[in-house]
């Protein structure tokens, strides 16, 4: 999945995990692929499920009951250079999800698979701006 510099919160200062994943949330109700009740479903689903994949990804998204409230399928990041406590771990990319029925499980795996590799995620976090971001996490 592609995304372009709106979509970004690029070199933000730490913040609680809460915060982090309501600013995932804020750039998803932005760019106009949910509604703002899908922001509190994100919240919730936390504390149910973990949404930390590893390599310094957190991937939080929405209950499935509330998928009423995704307008339209799409991602958000936020960078985090210095990274964030989440939960037990430790979180240097905050990626919302907001994804209908049809592609749900593509979304998933395709940021799964893309984010397995170490040194992908390593080129995305140490990102000199937002420009190089976005060529790098489009590759």
């Amino acid at each position: 999945m592609k995304i372009d510099k709106k979509q970004i919160r690029f070199n933000v200062s730490s913040s609680p995990k809460d915060s982090a994943i309501r600013l995932a949330g804020q750039v998803l109700l932005e760019n106009g692929f949910i509604t703002e009740e899908y922001i509190e479903s994100m919240i919730k689903k936390e504390e149910t499920d973990i949404t930390y994949i590893g390599n310094g990804i957190a991937i939080p998204h929405g209950l499935y009951e509330d998928k009423k409230y995704v307008l339209e399928s799409g991602i958000s990041v936020v960078h985090y250079p210095e990274g964030i406590e989440y939960d037990e771990n430790f979180v240097f990319l905050v990626i919302g999800i907001a994804a209908n029925d049809e592609n749900h499980l593509e979304i998933l795996q395709d940021i799964a698979i893309k984010l397995s590799d170490e040194s992908y995620v390593e080129r995305l976090v140490s990102s000199e701006d937002i420009d190089t971001f976005v060529n790098y996490f489009n590759e």
